[in-house]
């Protein structure tokens, strides 16, 4: 029986691609010379760290690091998780942007109630953080595919491992 998973995996080497292009336009940026402007990101901990002299630096560092993201891998910005911004020392601040990695039950959930619903003939079971879709015949794996990825569109959703 055909089956294919959905999840959601970060392309870290196109992330941290992203990140070095990042500082390399905010270093060339007079507006940011003599500034404590910088962008970090933590492999371990799947956080992305910005500083910055203002909240309003901040908000102009992501004006350059989403576009770039979004150029290596498309819709990978919907993953990323703002967290509150911080005072550091004086008036500079940071803000983590977490990076959500795997399917969450929640949306896990949703995936299985609207494929239930549409009654497509396929099977659909939860397996830790990705979603497991088998059926007879592959057409009916495609609408399957096709409806969530016209359904989904508030997180970056990928299909794969395909087994016959």
């Amino acid at each position: 029986m055909p089956s294919f998973d959905f999840s959601s995996e970060v392309d870290m080497v196109a992330l941290k691609n992203a990140i070095d292009v990042t500082g390399k336009k905010i270093i060339g940026r007079h507006d940011f010379k003599g500034t404590s402007a910088l962008v970090e990101l933590s492999d371990k901990d799947k956080v992305i760290t910005l500083f910055a002299d203002s909240e309003f630096q901040l908000k102009q560092i992501k004006d350059i690091l989403y576009p770039e993201m979004e150029k290596k891998e498309p819709d990978c910005v919907k993953r990323l998780d703002d967290q509150t911004i911080q005072k550091v020392s004086g008036d500079k601040v940071k803000q983590d942007l977490k990076i959500k990695i795997g399917i969450e039950s929640e949306l896990a959930k949703k995936i299985v109630k609207l494929l239930k619903d549409s009654k497509l003939k396929v099977q659909v079971a939860i397996q830790g953080d990705a979603v497991r879709v088998s059926g007879a015949k592959r057409d009916v794996l495609q609408d399957a595919i096709a409806l969530v990825k016209k359904t989904i569109i508030d997180f970056p959703i990928k299909h794969g491992n395909y087994r016959d």
